[in-house]
Formats: structure tokens, C-alpha cells, sequence
């Protein structure tokens, strides 16, 4: 069992409206966030834990397993905006500074190609474990 200190770490500082915010966005999860929460959950394909919407600091990662410090994003079509993407790099790098990986899918590719996203996945967490 995690001390309070170690479950307050996971979340690198996030507030009070952080959590009601994930809280309310982990109730509409998108159709390609579904998809990918169905292999995620449950330790089905991973044996370690994956989070959905997780707080970290002021933001809120679609998925994270915190062991190996790797966060997943979905991206929809908005995320091909120019000021969106500008803002998701800033947010990466900020993600990064809390020892972060983050790993960027678009939802097409969830929803056309699960299995090398799963791929991807594995692959990472098995660098993330060296």
C-alpha cells in the first residue's frame, strides 16, 4: 500500500479542480479513448497499471502508468491546429520536466490500428524498464 506522500507524488501537485476536471472527462470518454481504455484496463495486455484521465500538476493525461512514468495522449483532428499542436509541445515539455514520456496517438490511429499502437506501448515500457 502507497504512503499519502507516494499517492500525492503521482500527481505532481494537481488541485482540487484538476481532479473534478479528469473526473468529469474519465464519465465521456471519447470513442478512440474507449477503445484504447478497453486494452489498458485491468492490467489485460500490461502487467503494469494504467490510469485514465490522470492529473499531473495542472494537466490531465488520457492514460498514465506511473511506475514507468509514461503518459498516453489522443489526439482528434483539433490537435492538426497549428496553436493546439504549438500548445501540446509546451505541455509535453512541461510533462517531461516531471520525468514524463509522452507517447501521441491520433485517433484514427486507434481506431484503424489498435494493435500497433499496443505495440508502440509495449515497446516503450519495455525501454522505460531497462
Amino acid at each position: 500500500m502507497r504512503s499519502i506522500s507516494e499517492k500525492r507524488a503521482m500527481f505532481f501537485g494537481a488541485d482540487a479542480k484538476t481532479f473534478q476536471h479528469a473526473w468529469s472527462l474519465r464519465k465521456n470518454l471519447t470513442p478512440a479513448e474507449l477503445i484504447l481504455w478497453k486494452q489498458l484496463k485491468d492490467r489485460k495486455l500490461f502487467t503494469e497499471k494504467f490510469r485514465r484521465q490522470h492529473p499531473a500538476g495542472c494537466f490531465i493525461l488520457d492514460f498514465y502508468c506511473h511506475k514507468y512514468k509514461l503518459g498516453v495522449e489522443i489526439d482528434g483532428e483539433i490537435h492538426a491546429n497549428e496553436e493546439i499542436h504549438e500548445y501540446d509541445l509546451d505541455r509535453t515539455a512541461e510533462l517531461n520536466k516531471f520525468g514524463i514520456k509522452v507517447l501521441r496517438f491520433t485517433n484514427n490511429e486507434i481506431l484503424e490500428n489498435i494493435n500497433k499502437v499496443i505495440l508502440t506501448i509495449k515497446s516503450e515500457l519495455r525501454k522505460r524498464n531497462e
